[in-house]
């Protein structure tokens, strides 16, 4: 039996997702099953097609919803998981038991776990060093900026591949690996070990380049990577620069769309009072509660910085 499972791509809780949904449907269908995965970005076009679909079981972990009438399994905890109110309702009259959503979880990763264990007796809890991270690292529950933006931990450590890494094939080597291996096995792997360095120099002077570039006023922090050609960046550093600050908006590129990234510090001495999720869905995008992201087309870098000024202006609205 073919298995196709569709995840969030470069996301340490949308492979650790599907490396743990996976090791439930092998213990559901047995050895025989055979596991394909197609990875997922949040984009400005299309997110579905047809031939994503070509499984015997075909299943969606920690990304939106889709109705075609081919998928078996979906799981999301994002506030902003249908993308249209016609997809609501189609989830909505579901019957099949195996479409769920529950925004009020952390990560994707721990949802899967609790559910399959509570409804259909799975025990993974061989994997639950692999669900505590997804949990810290999705939910931002770091003990501090500090800890998050040094990498102290092999979960931090592996974040920056999954996130950084050119294409999907790395990602979907961990995700193999995340069945069965603990997570300092897996970045200390030579092949993981060889992409890990390169992008620890980089993360470094990403470091600097925030720091040169970032205007701090009214809690917020924002600046903007657009003509650097920088795809990703740490999303706890701004916090780690100014740990008084509440939010942080940015504008990136990559090389399928313009980015607009829309966070809140964790740590914030002040609690965050405006729903980022919310304020995204009104330009095309959405997220969670205490982050959220924007997807433009490619080119898109003005659309994308008149947005982002606007959101900036929203959060530091009645701040000192």
């Amino acid at each position: 039996m073919r298995v196709r499972i569709l995840y969030h791509d470069h996301c340490f809780d949308g492979a650790a997702s599907a490396a743990f949904f996976s090791r439930f449907l092998q213990a559901r269908l047995g050895t025989d099953a055979t596991f394909a995965y197609t990875g997922l970005a949040h984009t400005a076009t299309q997110l579905f097609h047809e031939a994503m679909f070509d499984g015997d079981v075909n299943a969606i972990v920690d990304f939106k919803y889709s109705a075609d009438p081919r998928l078996t399994w979906w799981f999301d905890h994002h506030q902003s998981a249908f993308l249209s109110p016609q997809d609501a309702e189609h989830w909505q009259k579901d019957t099949s038991g195996q479409k769920l959503y529950d925004p009020s979880f952390h990560s994707c990763t721990k949802f899967i776990s609790t559910v399959t264990r509570e409804r259909f007796g799975f025990d993974g809890s061989d994997l639950d060093e692999l669900v505590t991270w997804a949990d810290i690292v999705d939910g931002a529950q770091y003990a501090n900026a500090e800890e998050a933006v040094e990498l102290r931990s092999p979960a931090a450590k592996l974040t920056l591949v999954i996130e950084s890494a050119k294409g999907s094939e790395l990602v979907q080597r961990i995700i193999r690996m995340m069945m069965d291996q603990k997570l300092q096995q897996i970045i200390g792997d030579a092949e993981i070990q060889s992409v890990y360095a390169p992008l620890y120099e980089r993360h470094l002077g990403s470091i600097d380049v925030i720091r040169e570039r970032a205007e701090y006023c009214h809690k917020v922090v924002s600046f903007d990577l657009a003509d650097l050609g920088i795809e990703g960046y740490n999303k706890f550093i701004p916090y780690y620069l100014y740990p008084d600050s509440i939010y942080t908006v940015s504008v990136s590129t990559s090389s399928f769309r313009t980015k607009v990234s829309v966070g809140s510090n964790p740590w914030a001495r002040e609690e965050p009072v405006h729903n980022l999720a919310s304020i995204c869905e009104r330009y095309g995008g959405g997220g969670h509660p205490r982050v959220g992201a924007i997807s433009f087309p490619i080119g898109a870098v003005e659309a994308a910085r008149r947005a982002a000024a606007e959101i900036r202006e929203i959060l530091g609205a009645g701040q000192p």
